[in-house]
Order: structure tokens, then C-alpha cells, then sequence
């Protein structure tokens, strides 16, 4: 048991050490993430230690069940790539440009819009998407417009972060705890939808006192016309985004697992834009693109973290924690938290993946442990830079645009955005379970 310990905790200690120190590494021309490379060191080194049995690893890569993790980030890849596809079109950056040219020259309303398209956007597509599509447009129009960036991006960041919870496909971590634990995605929209409204109200009352007297002044530029060149193609994006998701929805009941649909979706997108391109003798170098910026480097990384917790829970560890947490009768608030923080420790995803084996050894109600822990991952996502694979995304963005926001700006605005977001969205869920 100790030795399996010592391996996850120096693991994920190197983990987010290079995290903030050095989160890539440039090969030529290419640029690594290193997070993943040392959590499959990690999991090599469980593997050759003995502390976990490789059989067991192989024969839950193969399992037909909910917790499969290649079935989870087929899933994930999946509706991200759908998400990318639309965004290379420039689907977001002409909504975000639209939003512009609304609020006029009110500051307010344009953190006020931005909020709200931001949003909406992140229940039907990806917190990670979104970020890395919008982080880049609000740096570029700040500039230009001569405003202090920080309100939007702040808003956008929280934002993202809150609403992913609505809906299962909105957040890696969402998928995986919900899907380990049997809940299909109307099961999982009935129970979060309520919570999510709750946790972004409160999360923009906060932003609004946070920032509100920045917000007074008036916008001085002008948004930039942006056209969307190739309508026929963003047609097809959207339908197949939109009928994936009608049928992510009613798949349970006509017994389609999640990820075949998404699955499904990707190829159907590709066949039917590789036709249209014939067609008009064009080439989809969106589709090119949109393969190249997909999240490669979560499946490494997911499935490397899967070995180490199946190490863990095969040495009688994640039985101790799950015990532990049990030992509190207010399960809501017990997972809930203690996932907040420990988002904050190992990052939401090793998190999501440690709390879904603990639960499966928990005697409270897996309904409430899965559904506190789903909040907060995703909540727990702005308290620290760390905390996400999204905050490590968006502060890299904001570096190369050569913005100034510090892990003590960070936190300041994460404690106090984050945590009365958390608690209120924690006490919804306890009276909706109540």
C-alpha cells in the first residue's frame, strides 16, 4: 500500500510542479504537454513495481460496462471535435463579434452579453473549447478598444466553468463520474440543471461586484467585421451538433451507448463535408485542422491516471478514503468539497477519476456523492490556476498576448467567486435530493 501511495503522490506532485514551471516542452516545431508524459511515467512505473495487475488494467480497457475509459474519452474526443470543427469555421468568433456590436459602447452590457453567449455556448459544446476560442478574441478586442481585459476574461473563465455543468458532454469530468456511475444524460440534466442556474446566477453576482466599477466606463473601438466564408460546411456542423445531442439524450432509451453516438456523429461530419467539398472542388482543411487541435493528449493521460487509481484501489487505498468520507453523514457537502479541493491539488480529471473509484466502494447514496463531486470539479476549476486543464490553457494564452494575471490574481478572484459559487450550488442539490 505505501508503495503505491508514494508512487500517485510523487506522480501528481511532478505533475502540477511542471504544470507551473513548465507545462510544454518544444520538440522542432511541435509543442508537448507535460503533464501527460508524467502521469504515464507514473503509470509505467506502478505497472513495473507490481503494485497493480496488469490483467486486470487490460481486461477493464475491454470491459462492456459505464466506467470502460476508452469508451469515456471516445465520447469526450468525440463532441470536442465537433465543437472545433464549427469554431474553425469561425462559428464563435462571428457570435462573439455579433455580441460586440450589441452592446455598443456599454461596458456592462458587453460583460453582461459575454457572459450569456459564453454560456449558452458551453452547455451544448465544451468549457475547453470555448475558452481557447474566446480567450484569444476578448485579448485582441481589449487592445483595441483600449478597456482593462481582465472583467471579460475573468467572467468568460467562470462562466465556462459553471454553466459545463448543465449537461454530461460539457466537461470530461462530467462524463466520466456519471458514466461510471450508471447516470445516463437526461438522468443527469434532470438533477444538475438546477444546481447549474443557481451556481451562475451567484457567479455573476459576485463578477458583478468584483468588477462593476470597471465596468462603468464606455468602449472606445470598433468590433471588426467577420464573415463566414463557407456557410454550406457550418450548416452541416451545426446539424450534426445539434441532432448528436437529441440523441446523446434519447440513446439510453433506444439502447445506443453514448460514445457510438458520438462516435457515429465525427464519422457521419467527415463523410458529409468530404462530399459537400467534392461537390464545390473545394478542400476540408477545416476537418485536417480540426483532427490536429483535438484533445490527443487527454487519452495518455485519462488512461494513465486510470492505472494509477486501479493501483490504489487494488491496494485497499480509495476503500480507506471512501470510508472516510462516509464517516460524514452530509455526503453532498463531504464529496462535494473535499473534490473542490482536491481538484486544486491533482487537477479536476485525476480527481474525477480517484472519486469515482471511491464512490464505487461508498455506502452513503452514489446518486448524491456523483452529482457533489460533478460540481466540484467543475466549480473547483476557478479557484486555482491548477485546478483545470482549462486555467492552464487560458493562462498560456494570456502569456502569449503578454497579460499580467498572476496565480495571486487568480485565487483572489477564484475564493471569492468560487466559493459562495460552490455552497449554493452544493445546497441546491441537497434540497433537490432532500
Amino acid at each position: 500500500m505505501i508503495v503505491s501511495i508514494t508512487i500517485c503522490a510523487v506522480t501528481c506532485v511532478s505533475m502540477i510542479i511542471l504544470i507551473l514551471t513548465k507545462p510544454s516542452v518544444k520538440l522542432g516545431k511541435v509543442s508537448i504537454d507535460t503533464y501527460w508524459i508524467v502521469a504515464l511515467l507514473g503509470a509505467i512505473v506502478l505497472l513495473c513495481s507490481g503494485q497493480v495487475d496488469a490483467k486486470a488494467i487490460g481486461e477493464a480497457m475491454i470491459a462492456d460496462n459505464a466506467i470502460n475509459p476508452l469508451k469515456i474519452l471516445v465520447l469526450f474526443v468525440s463532441m470536442t471535435i465537433l465543437s472545433i470543427y464549427l469554431d474553425e469555421l469561425g462559428f464563435f468568433s462571428y457570435l462573439a463579434n455579433a455580441t460586440l456590436k450589441k452592446a455598443k459602447t456599454s461596458q456592462f452590457k458587453l460583460f453582461l452579453y459575454l457572459y450569456l453567449i459564453v454560456s449558452v455556448l458551453t452547455v451544448f459544446t465544451s468549457n475547453d473549447v470555448i475558452i481557447l476560442s474566446f480567450t484569444p478574441f476578448i485579448c485582441y478586442f481589449a487592445k483595441n478598444a483600449k478597456i482593462d481585459p481582465v472583467p471579460y476574461l475573468a467572467g468568460e473563465f467562470v462562466a465556462a466553468n459553471t454553466w459545463s455543468m448543465a449537461l454530461i458532454i460539457g466537461n470530461p469530468t462530467n462524463i466520466y463520474l456519471a458514466t461510471a456511475n450508471g447516470i445516463d444524460f437526461l438522468g443527469y440534466l434532470e438533477i444538475m440543471i438546477l444546481p447549474t442556474i443557481v451556481a451562475g446566477l451567484v457567479a455573476f453576482g459576485m463578477l458583478v461586484a468584483i468588477f462593476g466599477k470597471k465596468l462603468k466606463g464606455k468602449i472606445e473601438g470598433e468590433p471588426e467585421e467577420i464573415v463566414i466564408k463557407d456557410k454550406a460546411n457550418l450548416i452541416i456542423g451545426i446539424v450534426h451538433l445539434a441532432i448528436c445531442t437529441i440523441m446523446l439524450a434519447i440513446g439510453s432509451y433506444i439502447g445506443i451507448e453514448m460514445w457510438a453516438v458520438s462516435l457515429i456523429a465525427v464519422a457521419s461530419l467527415f463523410v458529409c463535408v468530404e462530399i459537400s467539398s467534392l461537390v464545390r472542388h473545394q478542400k476540408p482543411s477545416e476537418l485536417v485542422k480540426s483532427l490536429s487541435r483535438a484533445p490527443w493528449q487527454l487519452v495518455p493521460f485519462v488512461l494513465s491516471m486510470f492505472v494509477l487509481i486501479i493501483g490504489l484501489a487494488q491496494n485497499g487505498v480509495t476503500e480507506i478514503l471512501a470510508g472516510v468520507l462516509d464517516s460524514r453523514k452530509a455526503s453532498v457537502f463531504t464529496y462535494g468539497l473535499t473534490s473542490f479541493v482536491a481538484a486544486n491539488v491533482i487537477n479536476n480529471i485525476p480527481m474525477s477519476v480517484l472519486f469515482s473509484s471511491i464512490i464505487s466502494f461508498s455506502e452513503n447514496s452514489v446518486t448524491a456523492a456523483t452529482f457533489a463531486s460533478i460540481i466540484g470539479s467543475n466549480i473547483g476549476a476557478f479557484l486555482t490556476p491548477i485546478g483545470a486543464l482549462a486555467g492552464i490553457m487560458w493562462s498560456s494564452i494570456l502569456k502569449k498576448h503578454d497579460l499580467k494575471f498572476g496565480y495571486g490574481n487568480f485565487l483572489f478572484i477564484g475564493v471569492t467567486v468560487a466559493v459562495p459559487t460552490i455552497l449554493a450550488s452544493l445546497t441546491t442539490l441537497w434540497l433537490i435530493l432532500k
